[in-house]
This record gives C-alpha cells, sequence and structure tokens, in this order.
C-alpha cells in the first residue's frame, strides 16, 4: 500500500491531541488486561472466559473512570503548584477508590467470588495504575509542548528573513528575561514574607495596612504581566512600578528601609525598556538592606549629559568586592538586564556596578536617550 495514504491519518494523529489521547488511552488500559492476563491470570490458573471476561471489563472502566482525568489536570494546568498538586493527589486517590469498587463488584457479579475482604490490595493495585496513568499523562503533555515549541520556532526560522528573526529572537529573550524576572521577583521567598506579612497585619486587625499591602502587590504584579519586555515605558512609569514594589518591601522592612529618589522631571519623559529597573532595586533590597539589622537606604537618581541618560541605583549595604565587579560574576538578576539591554541598543549602553565611598554599591545604567524615542 502506498505511504501516501498513511500520511493524512498519521497527520491527523498528530495535530489533534483528542484522537492521540483516545488512542492511547485504549491502548495503555487494554495493554494492561494483556499484562494482568499474563502475569495474574496465568500465574494463578485463572484463564477462564470468566476471568478473562473481567481482565477486559475492568480495563473498559479504567479507560471510563480515568477519562475525567484529564478535564481536571487541564482545569489546574495554569493554576498554581499547590492547586496542581493537590489536583493530581485527589484525582488519583477518587479513581482508584472508584475503580476498585466497580472492580471488585464486576468480578464477583461475572465469577461469583466474593473478594470485598481482600479491598485493600485491589485499592493499592488502583493506587499504582493511576500513579502511573498521571505520570504518563503529564509526559505527554510536556513533550506535546516541547513539540510544539519546536514547531513554531522552524516555521519561524523558515518564513521570515533576516532582520524579522534578529527581533524574534530578542522578544524570545526578553520574554525569557521577564519569566525568569518574574520568577525572580515572586519567588516563594518573596510570597512567602509578603504573605506572612499581611497575615500579620491581619492578626493584629491592622486592615487598613492589610489592604494597602494587598493593593500595591496586585498593582505591581499587574503593571509586571500588562507589559511587554519587549516594549518602551516613560522612566516616570517604571519608576511608579518600583516605587509599587518598594511599598511592599517597606511594609515587610517597616522603618529599616529609607527610600530616596532624584528624578528630574526632564528624565521622565525619557523612554526606558520595561521592568528594567526593579531587578537592581531587588538586589539592592536583597544584599544591601536585608542582611543588616539596622537596615538601610535605596537611592534611585537619575541624570542627563550629553545623548546619555544616567539612572543609579544606590544601596548602603556592605558593597562588592572588586574581583566580583564584572556583571558575568553576580546573579541572573543582572545578567538578564544586561542581556536585554544588549539587545535593545547593541553595545551602545553601560551597566556598570561601583562601590560608594561609604560601602555601598551603585549600579549605574547608562542608555542613549535619543534612541529611546520610538
Amino acid at each position: 500500500m502506498s505511504n501516501s495514504i498513511y500520511h493524512p491519518f498519521l497527520n491527523a494523529i498528530y495535530r489533534n491531541t483528542n484522537v492521540q489521547f483516545w488512542l492511547l488511552q485504549i491502548v495503555g488500559w487494554f495493554g494492561l488486561s494483556l499484562i494482568s492476563f499474563l502475569s495474574i491470570s496465568l500465574w494463578y490458573d485463572q484463564n477462564s472466559t470468566d476471568y478473562i471476561y473481567h481482565t477486559l471489563f475492568q480495563s473498559a472502566l479504567g479507560v471510563l473512570v480515568s477519562w475525567p482525568l484529564r478535564s481536571l489536570f487541564q482545569f489546574f494546568w495554569n493554576d498554581i503548584l499547590i492547586f496542581r498538586i493537590s489536583s493530581v493527589i485527589a484525582g488519583i486517590i477518587g479513581c482508584s477508590l472508584i475503580w476498585t469498587i466497580l472492580r471488585i463488584s464486576t468480578f464477583f457479579w461475572i465469577t461469583g467470588n466474593y473478594v470485598w475482604h481482600e479491598f485493600g490490595p485491589w485499592l493499592f493495585g488502583s493506587i499504582l495504575v493511576f500513579v502511573c496513568w498521571t505520570a504518563f499523562y503529564h509526559f505527554v503533555k510536556y513533550y506535546q509542548l516541547l513539540q510544539n515549541q519546536h514547531q513554531t520556532l522552524l516555521e519561524l526560522a523558515s518564513d521570515t528573513q533576516q532582520e524579522q528573526l534578529k527581533r524574534s529572537q530578542a522578544e524570545a529573550i526578553a520574554h525569557e528575561a521577564q519569566l525568569k524576572m518574574l520568577q525572580y521577583q515572586l519567588n516563594p521567598h518573596f510570597l512567602f514574607n509578603t504573605l506572612n506579612a499581611i497575615s500579620a497585619l491581619v492578626k493584629v486587625k491592622e486592615s487598613s495596612k492589610a489592604h494597602e499591602m494587598i493593593v500595591q502587590l496586585s498593582k505591581f504584579l499587574r503593571y509586571s504581566l500588562d507589559n511587554d519586555p519587549v516594549h518602551k515605558v516613560s522612566l516616570r512609569q517604571e519608576i511608579d512600578a518600583v516605587k509599587q514594589y518598594l511599598n511592599i518591601e517597606r511594609t515587610r522592612f517597616g522603618k529599616r528601609l529609607k527610600l530616596h529618589f532624584d528624578v528630574p522631571l526632564i528624565c521622565e519623559s525619557i523612554d526606558v525598556p520595561s521592568l528594567i529597573l526593579q531587578p537592581l532595586v531587588e538586589n539592592a533590597i536583597k544584599y544591601g538592606i536585608a542582611p543588616s539589622e539596622s537596615g538601610g537606604k535605596v537611592s534611585i537618581v537619575a541624570t542627563t549629559e550629553g545623548p546619555y541618560v544616567f539612572i543609579k541605583v544606590i544601596d548602603t549595604g556592605p558593597g562588592i568586592d572588586t574581583v566580583q565587579s564584572s556583571i558575568k560574576s553576580v546573579g541572573i538578576g543582572l545578567k538578564n538586564t544586561d542581556e536585554r539591554l544588549r539587545q535593545f541598543y547593541n553595545d551602545d549602553y553601560e551597566l556598570r556596578l561601583d562601590n560608594t565611598s561609604v560601602g555601598g554599591l551603585c549600579v549605574t545604567l547608562k542608555i542613549p536617550s535619543d534612541h529611546l524615542n520610538d
């Protein structure tokens, strides 16, 4: 038979996830029937038609019982990790109980053997089966996502010219930087401390402060998610976003965190890449303020000099070793910032680390102001 006959069928399976799911469902569950027959039925000499019917029937029941798991996992797929894990555990336990009850009931109905006293071992076997089903489902899901991303990159590379490809690569790097930066911002430590601070305010009936902190957190999250890192915003918008983040941190640190802004009006209208200052400020708080019992001050200063704008993030912490003053030797937040700046300005920028005269760290960002107006 010609290969051209198979190609439409194989392409339909490859592109239709519903077809893939049901094909794997049927093959997997009735493959389990074969394994059960070879490993249990033959071993215990249960090869009569009644036992064979039950083996096939329990696989058919498994197809139906496991079907809702797909919708359950899809519903929680984009949710936070704790909800996803909870849905997986609940789904496994629930389906295992249902399948075990149905298996034992149909076993008694088909063979006439009463095995309810062996409910525990039957349930344990069911749990193992659904754990394997869940693991295989997530493996296939992540594999499909990987394949889709790979296919998208191939189509992009073949359909665009060199300039479009450069922009697409810049967007991909910027989006990756945003995701890493959001992870850097919203890591479990940050969320844990923020939620603990809100909880503490609620417990002491400081509802107004708790409400203010929640509002600041929501504003900062909205700004982070709504602003595409490929585009630019005014320095004033970027400073407002940094203030929202610092208000959250100031609720945590209280009087230990002092702030100072010196951004002239002439600088506020200059365009800068969105979400470019937050990792610099977070780095200052993490290494300059948090380790000190007395806290410290974070300053943001902007100046213009010729065709360039200089933005400095200064902290009063311990500073940095001279051998570590290179961007390549610091954390991922500054590295991502440096890479994003390179995509915007090629080599016409500077990101420099210097110790201040009093021992703190000054991160200087130099970018061309005349290139920032689109």
